[in-house]
C-alpha cells in the first residue's frame, strides 16, 4: 500500500476520531441520567450528533497538528458533557460509574473497529483498503482516549474514579488537584513523559488486537500516522 498524503490521513482519521469522542461523552451523560442527573439531557448533549460535542481546539486543531507533524501519537478531546454530581442518587459512588463509562465505551469501540477491520479484509479492495485503515485508526484513537482518561488525575475520568473510591478526607484533598490537572497533562505531553507512560499499555493492547484480528494492523498503523 502506498504512502498516504496528509489529506488522505485526515480522511482516514476523521470518522474514528469523531465517533470516539462523541460516544465517550454521550456515555458519561447517559450513565449520569441513569443515576439521577438530568443536566446533560437538558443541555441537549445526549445525542450522537458530533457537532454538539466538537471542541475546536481539542477535536480539530490539536489532532490535525499532531497528524501534520507525523508525531506517531494522536490525541484530542471534546467538550465535556455537563454532569452535576450532587444530583446523582449517591454522588460519591455514582461518580465512579459516570466516570468509568467513557473509557469503558472506548474499549468496546476499539473491539468493534477491530472486528470491522477483520471483516473488511474479505471485501473487494476498493472497499477493504479504506475500511481497514479506518479500523486501525479507530482502534488506536479509542485506546488512546481510554488510557489517557484512566490516568488518576482530576479532572480526567481516572481522577474522578480515584476521588469516588478514596475515603472522604483523602478524596477531598485529592480533588483539590483538579484546577492544575490540565497544566500537569500539558507538561507531561510537552516533556514526552505522557508517551512514556502510555506506550507500554498501548503497545500491549495493540499487539493483543493484532493477534486477535489481523497482524496487518501493526504494519498499517505506520501508514496513517
Amino acid at each position: 500500500m502506498q504512502e498516504l498524503s496528509l489529506v488522505q490521513k485526515i480522511i482516514v482519521w476523521a470518522v474514528p476520531v469523531l465517533l470516539a469522542i462523541t460516544v465517550h461523552e454521550v456515555a458519561h451523560g447517559w450513565v449520569a441520567l441513569r443515576y439521577g442527573d438530568t443536566t446533560a439531557k437538558q443541555a441537549g448533549r445526549l445525542t450522537l450528533n458530533p457537532i454538539k460535542h466538537v471542541d475546536a481546539i481539542g477535536t480539530i486543531l490539536v489532532p490535525g497538528l499532531l497528524l501534520a507533524m507525523g508525531s506517531g501519537f494522536l490525541f484530542g478531546w471534546a467538550k465535556p458533557v455537563p454532569v452535576n454530581f450532587m444530583r446523582l442518587n449517591n454522588p460519591k459512588r455514582d461518580m465512579v460509574y459516570v466516570a468509568i463509562a467513557g473509557p469503558a465505551t472506548n474499549l468496546i469501540m476499539a473491539f468493534i473497529w477491530g472486528l470491522a477491520g477483520y471483516v473488511a479484509q474479505f471485501l473487494p479492495n476498493a472497499v477493504a483498503e479504506p475500511l481497514v485503515l479506518m479500523s486501525v485508526a479507530g482502534i488506536f484513537i479509542n485506546a488512546i482516549l481510554m488510557l489517557v482518561n484512566l490516568i488518576p488525575l482530576p479532572p480526567l475520568d481516572g481522577g474522578r474514579v480515584a476521588v469516588g473510591l478514596l475515603p472522604n478526607k483523602l478524596a477531598h484533598a485529592y480533588s483539590k488537584l483538579e484546577p492544575y490537572g490540565l497544566f500537569i497533562m500539558i507538561a507531561l505531553l510537552a516533556t514526552g513523559m505522557l508517551g512514556t507512560i502510555l506506550w507500554p499499555p498501548l503497545s500491549a493492547l495493540g499487539s493483543f488486537m493484532a493477534n486477535l484480528f489481523s497482524r496487518r494492523f501493526i504494519q498499517l498503523f505506520s501508514l496513517i500516522t
